[in-house]
């Protein structure tokens, strides 16, 4: 059976009732999955990235808890213990990459490896929409984080920018 499918299938079992953290997760895995692709990233990053991307904000759930936060920070934090037991479940094997893009997705300084801007990129489309980001901020972020020909491209399209 597919990995990525199951993973997904954990996914809404873990959020049950949450079509909007479930939405946003499947969203920035079809981005993340979209521009990987046409980027030519490799397989073994491919499935690493859409793993992560699937997964980026597991840790959601556990910040609310513990904290009564969702900050990104704190995501960063309690998302890879959470995501370590899922991708277990599921027999995941060398899943350290994985859990350093879930423990980095909002860390845009340093960014090493295109599975990790990518990640970055998609989660960034996703927000921007979700939360009716201005025009202003949306060049912004283009200027100083998008990196990737295609990110870029999606990014300029979908929100009508001009670089």
């Amino acid at each position: 059976m597919n990995k990525i499918a199951l993973l997904i299938q954990e996914l809404i079992k873990y959020n049950h009732g949450d079509k909007k953290r479930i939405g946003h997760a499947l969203k920035v895995h079809s981005y993340a999955k979209t521009i990987a692709i046409l980027e030519k990233v490799n397989e073994y990053d491919l499935f690493n990235l859409e793993s992560a991307a699937i997964l980026h904000d597991i840790g959601i759930k556990v910040c609310e808890e513990k904290y009564n936060s969702a900050n990104g920070k704190l995501q960063e934090k309690e998302g890879p213990a959470v995501a370590r037991e899922i991708l277990e479940s599921l027999d995941y094997k060398n899943i350290n990459r994985i859990l350093f893009l879930i423990g980095h997705h909002h860390t845009y300084t340093n960014v090493a490896g295109m599975d990790y801007q990518i990640l970055i990129e998609a989660d960034f489309l996703v927000n921007f929409e979700e939360e009716n980001t201005d025009t202003e901020a949306i060049k912004k972020v283009y200027k100083n984080i998008f990196k990737t020909k295609t990110g870029k491209e999606f990014c300029r399209n979908i929100f009508d920018i001009s670089p």
